[in-house]
């Protein structure tokens, strides 16, 4: 969905015959959004790639989305410490939602290891951010490294588990249920990303094809649809692709490469879009300079964005606007009421010329619920510490 690329070995033809050395035919393996309307690619394997059997009922891999933590939720502002959460689980068993809608799934996971089977998400892409850690995503696309201040993306429904590195683990999860795609005013006409879009072509990594995938991976397939999970069981590898082509693929993208753009007197949050969903705006702030207009005021201005719920993960540095929060720190502000820097921060962000903060943000329409889940890490002094 960035643009098009390729990888291992592919037919010359699409919907043709592609046989190997010994004359037997590869399976070609259309994966397709939007029913077939939309970005697609095709990937090649040894075997049918819908070879698999006994689909029984799993247990749930996570909490459920519909655990609420309250039927009525007051209008308040939270802090989820989500450094607090335990280390423990694998990076599916170790999930812990936060809060969800129609059109996302927001929590962190503080990983232990990877999986012993390949998990299909059906219900949306998964982006995460790494807080901490590093290691390779494994997919029916190939291998992806990946490290600490990376995004990471798989589309919907493909196949994939994670190889960690022997280090701590911490990372910011967002389940998009509507699917992720960039901004398009990023884009020009033909679809390529314009000169003054924040990012590049070039800052998008995808998976590499070099050999077998995962010559000694499960042959066992954890699928989750409706937030229901089933399990596969394979007679071969799931990733026995030998190449593919096309617009859908996992790729890294690094905070780091995001441009971010900077004006005399303060610019609003959209400027910060990285990705957005069919309901959602996901945003990048990177350490920047800030604005330098006579008497500018830097830091964010109280406001009442009355179409969306705000959602914070803190990552690094300074956050001059907020006071109790720390690196793995989520804030949720919800639509409907002001919110703003805490008392003091507004004045003292005068005169200052960068912003050293390194965050995302998801601005979402869809009012978010919170899980049970949160309620073991929130800090329930939050919405009073504007009062002091």
């Amino acid at each position: 969905m960035i643009h098009y690329r390729r990888s291992g070995h592919i037919s010359r033809r699409t919907h043709a015959a592609f046989r190997n050395d010994a004359g037997d035919l590869r399976f070609e393996h259309c994966f397709t959004r939007d029913g077939f309307d939309g970005p697609y690619s095709i990937l090649y394997h040894e075997q049918p790639p819908q070879n698999h059997t006994n689909g029984t009922s799993s247990t749930s891999l996570w909490a459920g989305r519909t655990d609420r933590g309250s039927h009525i939720e007051a209008l308040r502002r939270r802090h989820y410490k989500g450094f607090d959460q335990s280390v423990g689980g694998t990076t599916s068993t170790g999930r812990m939602p936060l809060m969800f809608n129609r059109d996302l799934t927001v929590g962190v996971v503080h990983p232990e290891t990877g999986d012993d089977f390949y998990l299909a998400n059906g219900d949306g892409d998964d982006l995460f951010f790494v807080q901490e850690g590093g290691g390779t995503l494994i997919s029916t696309f190939g291998r992806l490294d990946f490290r600490q201040g990376d995004y990471v993306f798989i589309p919907r429904a493909v196949a994939h588990r994670f190889e960690l590195q022997k280090k701590a683990q911490f990372w910011f999860w967002i389940e998009c249920r509507t699917g992720l795609h960039l901004p398009k005013q990023y884009r020009n006409p033909v679809g390529q990303l314009r000169m003054d879009a924040p990012y590049t072509h070039r800052d998008f990594v995808s998976p590499h094809i070099d050999g077998a995938i995962d010559p000694n991976g499960p042959r066992h397939v954890v699928s989750k649809r409706r937030d229901r999970f089933t399990s596969h069981d394979y007679p071969h590898s799931p990733l026995d692709v030998l190449g593919w082509d096309g617009m859908v693929w996992p790729f890294v993208f690094p905070i780091a490469a995001f441009r971010p753009k900077i004006a005399s007197y303060h610019l609003p949050p959209t400027v910060h879009g990285t990705f957005a969903t069919k309901g959602s705006l996901i945003c990048s702030f990177v350490p920047r300079m800030v604005d330098f207009g006579d008497d500018a005021i830097p830091c964010p201005y109280p406001h009442s964005n009355v179409d969306v719920d705000e959602v914070i993960f803190y990552c690094d540095g300074d956050f001059t606007s907020r006071r109790g929060l720390n690196a793995g720190s989520v804030s949720y502000h919800p639509a409907g009421i002001p919110h703003g820097p805490h008392p003091g921060a507004y004045e003292r962000s005068i005169g200052t010329t960068r912003a050293d903060e390194l965050a995302v943000m998801i601005d979402t329409f869809d009012p978010l619920h919170h899980t049970s889940a949160g309620q073991h890490v929130e800090d329930t002094n939050y919405d009073e510490s504007w009062s002091h």
